[in-house]
């Protein structure tokens, strides 16, 4: 999955961070929504500029940030 065909900064749109391409919906958002409980096929019936398609790019985008992170041995 090409995440950027689903996702975008724009500085100028919800302070630049990443949002459904052509939306103000953040990552954040759906990313939220998932952790509480509502399933894929939900989330675009609660906003339906949104497709499946969107969701999984902003779990990807997720796991791609959480997979770049450094990690600090504790002394």
């Amino acid at each position: 999955m090409k995440i950027t065909n689903h996702i975008e900064s724009k500085p100028s749109v919800m302070l630049g961070k990443p949002i459904i391409k052509g939306t103000r919906i953040t990552v954040e958002l759906i990313l939220n929504k998932l952790a509480g409980g509502y399933s894929v096929k939900e989330i675009p019936e609660m906003y339906p500029t949104v497709n499946e398609g969107d969701v999984m790019a902003c779990l990807t985008y997720a796991a791609l940030m959480v997979g770049d992170e450094k990690m600090i041995k504790a002394a």
